[in-house]
């Protein structure tokens, strides 16, 4: 860690005469005392007294934004000791994000005098002490993050006057005792006290709560019906592994929000009848190790619930599920606890009765719960089931300056749908710790390896959150500091597009003789269904691609190839795309797996040849633009296998259907359509049709000048897509052979 704080001592010596010109002088002092801290060396020269670091790109290790002259944001990645106080004086501070981090002790006092602070991230550091309550008088505080520390004592009251909080997360820490009240916190969306010891009392839940998450504590009692009845944002309640007992509530699975209910692995009873509705949006129920009895809901049934994912082994539930209990054991459990699951008739001595019942209940059942309990464990950890991606939130932020950095993005999922690039749905680009991601894939366990080659390993991996993942493991071969990488990691970092394998995160793993690096993790969002091929010429598909889906996904692929030369600086060219570099995601989108990015051709295997497959392109003179219309190229070969539905796998099968469609599109439709894929020839209309031949045509053009802009591509797909509708609303009544039944001939 030298190397870091080294590191950091040079910039706040290199900011200093900037900072003393362009920031208020308290603020320029509070640096100055910080360096002073840090016994910054004094004898290193400045090279430019000119620069402007307000307005530098951010590093891997520090970033900061300034803001009309005041610094708003400041984000430190890999240093270690205290946190020094006289941050405190950096009064004008609206984001402190200092995760993944070592800082310990305690968290400086001197704080609380950042009355604009909107977004606190602590996250996995070496934090103890109790959370202090003058947290409570930052007025602006938005969102609270310190998860993965060491932080004790009971949970802080102050928190009940917070009510401009919209985020809440204390997961991972030894926080114990009751909640203190939470209702008024109108605003609050996200709540997370996973992994702690709160309880037993049930907290009580804001009405907008859009994510709920309490489990692995000691809650006993469960929330009233009134309550739950109120929670119509809820996306997200995970509640599992607690100590509740109480009536199961099936209102929960009809929540108009709701999307991931987790129970499981509490004494919830309850009798699940088939006729219980359920909202259609869930995507992972888990109700197992419960006291359920009954029949699970038909809306929860297999043939009903399709990809949801459902648990509920360890109950009570009819024989006609596998992995339950006898039902008199969950009459039981659920007198051991003093709910009686009907009401019974009274008799003299009752309560003697009762009593017996009791003790005879708690001493017969106490080895068979320990032993159902270690079985149902064992067999859930031998299935390893996970939950797909969790549900999205929505949050606000105000007042958040217009000096929006990349290292932002690190702390946007806690703060706005927006800044984490709308309707992707994904999780903020951040830096991973090592043993986050040991932990999803089981310490990167061989049953997790889904891919190997020049590129490294890939392994498959979950989050704790449920989403699933996938990480690529680069070996590096030569001692390089982070900075050497600083620059390669940002550019993958902005790989983030709806037709993109967006990158979700890195980590880094240093020597530890002299912080050099060893590895690279590259984390990405997992996408499930396999490649484009799997779906176009395929022999094993059982589901083909019609050729309206084709379209679209010619649309997809290019999208995604234009991001990648426009969407970020600078752009990434000459991909080498192939039909398996498309994958599928769970709505059948597509998604560009493969980029040339220099950190990937830098740690690929020396000695292994790339495979040159049938996309490589001629050999031709080079002209302006000409890395965009390899890329061209590369997807007119991937056009050319969705129109003739088989397998392209040489040149020579490109330079013979380059022959036959150039032939087609003199002759006649019924030539057109002899070529076309057979799963789909009856559906295309002629206009269709011959676009996208004349397009593939021109996409693999020898001559690089003939081929057409990626943005000439999707306005022609565009332009076949449109013609095909109409033409599918006006002949809906004649389709027999769509292809020949067009007026249109050359």
């Amino acid at each position: 860690m030298a190397k870091e704080r080294i590191f950091l001592f040079i910039f706040l010596f290199l900011v200093q005469p900037i900072f003393s010109n362009q920031l208020g002088n308290s603020q320029f002092q509070a640096l100055l005392k910080i360096k002073q801290q840090l016994n910054f060396p004094q004898d290193i020269a400045v090279e430019d007294e000119d620069q402007d670091f307000c307005n530098n790109e951010p590093t891997q290790i520090l970033s900061l934004a300034c803001y009309e002259g005041n610094i708003t944001q400041l984000h430190i990645t890999g240093l270690m000791g205290p946190l020094p106080s006289e941050i405190g004086g950096l009064v004008s501070l609206e984001i402190l994000n200092v995760t993944s981090n070592q800082f310990g002790g305690s968290i400086p006092r001197e704080m609380s005098f950042i009355k604009n602070l909107q977004t606190l991230i602590l996250d996995h550091n070496r934090f103890e002490g109790e959370i202090p309550d003058w947290i409570g008088s930052l007025p602006s505080l938005r969102v609270l993050s310190v998860k993965n520390n060491s932080f004790s004592g009971s949970f802080p009251r102050a928190f009940s006057s917070m009510v401009n909080l919209r985020a809440l997360v204390l997961t991972a820490n030894n926080l114990s005792g009751e909640v203190a009240e939470l209702h008024n916190l109108t605003n609050l969306q996200v709540l997370d006290l996973e992994g702690n010891n709160l309880g037993p009392q049930f907290p009580s839940i804001p009405k907008k709560i859009v994510s709920l998450v309490l489990r692995k504590n000691r809650f006993h009692s469960i929330m009233s019906l009134d309550d739950v009845s109120s929670w119509y944002q809820l996306q997200r309640l995970d509640i599992s592994s607690n100590e509740l007992v109480g009536a199961f509530s099936p209102s929960l699975l009809s929540l108009p929000s709701l999307t991931y209910l987790d129970i499981g692995g509490n004494k919830l009873t309850g009798k699940l009848l088939q006729n219980m509705s359920c909202n259609a949006g869930l995507t992972f129920v888990n109700l197992s190790e419960n006291r359920l009895t009954g029949d699970l809901p038909d809306c929860l049934n297999e043939t009903s619930y399709g990809k949801r994912v459902v648990l509920y082994d360890g109950n009570c539930l009819s024989s006609t599920y596998l992995h339950q209990n006898p039902v008199p054991f969950c009459h039981s459990e659920a007198l051991a606890v003093g709910i009686s699951p009907r009401k019974k008739e009274k008799r003299p001595h009752g309560i003697a009765v009762l009593a017996s019942t009791l003790v005879g209940a708690v001493v017969g059942t106490v080895t068979l719960v320990g032993l159902t309990i270690l079985f149902v464990k064992r067999e859930l950890a031998k299935r390893h089931t996970h939950p797909g991606k969790a549900p999205q939130t929505r949050l606000i932020v105000d007042k958040v300056s217009p000096g929006l950095t990349l290292q932002l993005l690190k702390d946007a999922r806690y703060i706005s749908e927006t800044i984490k690039l709308g309707a992707l749905g994904l999780s903020p680009y951040r830096t991973f710790v090592v043993d986050e991601l040991k932990e999803a894939t089981d310490n990167f366990n061989v049953l997790h390896l889904i891919g190997e080659g020049s590129y490294g390993q890939v392994y498959k991996g979950w989050l704790t959150d449920g989403t699933a993942i996938a990480i690529r493991s680069l070996k590096v071969k030569r001692k390089h500091s982070i900075q050497t990488y600083t620059h390669q990691l940002e550019l993958n970092s902005k790989l983030r597009h709806s037709h993109l394998v967006s990158a979700i995160g890195h980590c880094i793993e240093c020597h530890q003789d002299d912080s050099s690096i060893s590895r690279i993790l590259l984390v990405s969002e997992y996408v499930p269904n396999g490649t484009l091929r799997n779906y176009i010429s395929d022999g094993q598909s059982r589901h083909k691609f019609t050729w309206t889906q084709r379209i679209a996904a010619g649309i997809g692929v290019a999208r995604g190839i234009i991001f990648l030369h426009t969407g970020i600086v600078p752009g990434v060219y000459s991909n080498r795309l192939k039909i398996t570099d498309v994958l599928l995601d769970h709505n059948l989108h597509v998604k560009i797996k493969k980029f040339n990015l220099p950190l990937l051709v830098e740690n690929r295997k020396s000695g292994q040849v790339e495979d040159r497959h049938c996309g490589s392109k001629p050999k031709s003179g080079s002209m302006s633009g000409g890395e965009e219309k390899h890329d061209v190229y590369d997807f007119g070969v991937i056009l050319l296998e969705m129109i003739v539905g088989r397998m392209i796998s040489s040149l020579n099968d490109i330079n013979i259907s380059k022959d036959i469609l150039s032939v087609s599109l003199v002759a006649d439709s019924m030539a057109r359509r002899s070529i076309v894929d057979p799963a789909v020839h009856k559906e295309c209309s002629e206009d269709s049709l011959r676009t996208l031949m004349e397009l593939c045509l021109r996409c693999l053009s020898n001559k690089l000048q003939e081929r057409p802009s990626m943005e000439d591509v999707v306005w022609n797909l565009q332009f076949a897509a449109q013609v095909e509708d109409t033409w599918h609303r006006n002949s809906s009544s004649n389709r027999s052979s769509p292809c020949l039944n067009n007026p249109a001939e050359p």
